[in-house]
C-alpha cells in the first residue's frame, strides 16, 4: 500500500491511452510530405514520450543529418501537426482498467491531474473524445509550462494547484520520463508495465512498484 496518497497525478499516451495508431499515421503522412518512405510501427512507437517536438526530430532524423533535421524541422512539425489534427483520437482506446481505476480514485476522494508532454491542443480533445476529461480537476500539456517531463515543472505546479506537499502525491506513468519527474518533484511513483518507454524494459525504471493497470494503483493507494 502506499499511505497518506491524496492527489494522483498521470500520464496520458502509454498509460491511459493507446495512441501509437494515431501517432504512427500522422507520422507517415509528415513523412510522405517530404518525400521520405513510411516507418514501421514499432520504430514510430520507440520515439514517443518526449513531446511531439522529439517525436518529429526523431522520426525525420531517420533520414537526415543533425543540421538537416533543424533546417527541415519547420515544415516537418507543421506537417505533422496538420495530420494528427486530422487523425487525433480516431483510433485511440483505453487500455483496460483505466476508466475503473479513475472511478475507484474519485470514490476514494483523490484529487486528479493529467500531465502528459503532449501539446495541450491535442490533449484536451483526446481525452474529451475517449471520454477521460471529466475525471481530471487539472490538466496540463507539455507546452503548458517552460519545461516538461522530466523536468519536475509540470508536477510541481500540480502539488501546489492541490495545496498538497509532493510525498502526498504519487505519479503514475508508463517510462523513465515520467519516473524521473515524479522523483525529482519528490513524489511517489507508479509505473505500467503496457506503455512506450523507449523500447526500453520498465523493470528497469525507479518505481515504487509496477501496477498492472489504473484499477490496481487504485487498489494501492491509500488516504
Amino acid at each position: 500500500m502506499l499511505h497518506g496518497i491524496r492527489g494522483v497525478i498521470i500520464d496520458l499516451d502509454g498509460t491511459m491511452l493507446h495512441t501509437a495508431q494515431d501517432l504512427h499515421i500522422a507520422v507517415n503522412r509528415m513523412r510522405a510530405g517530404l518525400g521520405l518512405a513510411p516507418l514501421d510501427l514499432d520504430t514510430a512507437i520507440s520515439f514517443v514520450g518526449k513531446g511531439a517536438e522529439n517525436l518529429v526530430r526523431k522520426t525525420i532524423g531517420v533520414d537526415f543529418s543533425e543540421s538537416e533535421v533543424e533546417l527541415r524541422f519547420k515544415e516537418a512539425m507543421a506537417l505533422f501537426e496538420q495530420h494528427y489534427f486530422d487523425v487525433n483520437g480516431e483510433f485511440a482506446t483505453a487500455y483496460p482498467g483505466v476508466h475503473e481505476g479513475l472511478q475507484e480514485m474519485k470514490r476514494k476522494g483523490l484529487r486528479l491531474a493529467c500531465v502528459t508532454n503532449k501539446p495541450i491542443a491535442f490533449t484536451l480533445p483526446l481525452l474529451k473524445k475517449t471520454g477521460l476529461h471529466d475525471y481530471f480537476e487539472i490538466i496540463y500539456g507539455g507546452d503548458s509550462f517552460a519545461k516538461k517531463k522530466p523536468d519536475p515543472m509540470q508536477l510541481l505546479q500540480v502539488c501546489a494547484d492541490f495545496g498538497l506537499a509532493p510525498e502526498q502525491i504519487v505519479a503514475i506513468g508508463d517510462s523513465i520520463n515520467d519516473s524521473q519527474a515524479a522523483r525529482a518533484a519528490g513524489c511517489k511513483v507508479l509505473a505500467v508495465p503496457y506503455g512506450y518507454n523507449h523500447g526500453q524494459a520498465i523493470q528497469d525504471v525507479d518505481s515504487d512498484g509496477i501496477v498492472s493497470s489504473l484499477l490496481e494503483a487504485a487498489h494501492l493507494i491509500s488516504s
